[in-house]
C-alpha cells in the first residue's frame, strides 16, 4: 500500500513538473488539438501524431517512431471508435505501445455506441493501463465538419435525427477530463468515464439556438437514415462507409442517450460547459455567417 501511495506521488509530481511526454493521436483533429492544448497548459510534453508528424493509423511501420520514448498516449481512432477496423487498430496499437514501455493510454470512445465495445475490450486486452472516455455527441460537430457547411452556406441542417435529445459535450470537456486522467496518478486506470453535456437538446432545438446567436433564420430538417445515406452515397461517400455510419447512426440517435452523465463534475469538480456558451463564442467568431 506504501509502495503505491510513493508511485501515485511521484507520478504526480513528475507530471506537474513537465516530465510526462503523452503521445496526441489525431492531434490536428477536433479532440486531439484540444487534448494537445491542455496537456501543454498542464506542463506535459505533447508528441503530436498525425500523417503530418509521419505517424499513419494504417501504416505499422510509422509506429515505433512516434510511441518510443513516451510516457502515455490519447488514443482517437481516424474514423470512428466503432467503425469496422477500429478494433484490430486500436488493440494492436496498444500492444505496441505497450511493448514499448508506453503503459498509461487514454481511449476516446462513444457513449451507447454498442458497435465501441469491440475497440473498448481490444485496448482492456492490451495489458496497459488505461482508462476509456465514453462521450456524447460533441457540440463542436455544429462548428467544425461537413455539418456547420450545411448551416453556414444553405441555411439548413438535414439529419437523420427527429425528435431525440442528445446531452451535447464541449470537446474542451473532453480534453480537460483526458489530461485529468493522465495526470492523476492510478486514480482512472481500469475505468470508464462517461462524460455529456449540461442539458438536454433535440437537434431541431440545438439549431434554433444557433440561430437566435446568429440573427439567421436557420432550419433543422429530420430526415430517415436510409435517406441520409442515400444523400451521402449521392456526394461519392463509399457505400460500405455508409453502411457502417448509418448503422451508428441507428445506435446512437435512438434515444438511449437522452440522460446526462456526471463523469466531468466527478473528474473535473464543475459542471459541463453548457451548449450556449459555446453557441454564443462561436457565433460570436463567425462561424455560421453567411
Amino acid at each position: 500500500m506504501t509502495n503505491t501511495a510513493d508511485n501515485t506521488t511521484q507520478n504526480a509530481a513528475r507530471n506537474t513538473q513537465g516530465g510526462m511526454t503523452v503521445v496526441v493521436t489525431g492531434a490536428s483533429g477536433r479532440t486531439g488539438s484540444r487534448v494537445a492544448r491542455a496537456a501543454e497548459a498542464a506542463g506535459l510534453t505533447v508528441r503530436a501524431a498525425s500523417r503530418a508528424t509521419g505517424f499513419d493509423w494504417w501504416d505499422r511501420s510509422t509506429w515505433a517512431d512516434t510511441l518510443r520514448g513516451a510516457d502515455a498516449a490519447y488514443l482517437a481512432h481516424p474514423s470512428d471508435v466503432g467503425a469496422p477496423g477500429a478494433a484490430e487498430a486500436v488493440g494492436a496499437l496498444a500492444r505496441e505501445a505497450v511493448g514499448l514501455g508506453v503503459r498509461r493510454l487514454v481511449l476516446l470512445s462513444a457513449r451507447g455506441e454498442d458497435q465501441a465495445l469491440p475497440t473498448e475490450e481490444a485496448l482492456h486486452a492490451s495489458g496497459s493501463d488505461w482508462t476509456v472516455v465514453r462521450a456524447a455527441w460533441f457540440a463542436q460537430n455544429f462548428s467544425e465538419g461537413p455539418l456547420v457547411a450545411e448551416l453556414r452556406e444553405r441555411g439548413e441542417l438535414v439529419f437523420p435525427a427527429d425528435e431525440v435529445r442528445e446531452p451535447f459535450l464541449d470537446v474542451r470537456d473532453i480534453a480537460d477530463v483526458v489530461v485529468a486522467a493522465l495526470t492523476s496518478g492510478d486514480q482512472y486506470v481500469g475505468r470508464t468515464l462517461t462524460l455529456s453535456g449540461a442539458r438536454l437538446l433535440t437537434f431541431g432545438e440545438a439549431v434554433a439556438e444557433i440561430a437566435g446567436a446568429t440573427g439567421r433564420p436557420l432550419a433543422y430538417r429530420a430526415v430517415s437514415t436510409r435517406d441520409y445515406g442515400e444523400a451521402l452515397v449521392g456526394f461519392g461517400v463509399p457505400p460500405e462507409e455508409v453502411a457502417g455510419m448509418t448503422a451508428i447512426f441507428d445506435t446512437l440517435l435512438d434515444g438511449r442517450n437522452a440522460h446526462l452523465s456526471n463523469g466531468v463534475r466527478e473528474v473535473l469538480g464543475r459542471a459541463p460547459r453548457d451548449f450556449g456558451d459555446f453557441v454564443r463564442e462561436e457565433a460570436a467568431a463567425g462561424t455560421w455567417k453567411a
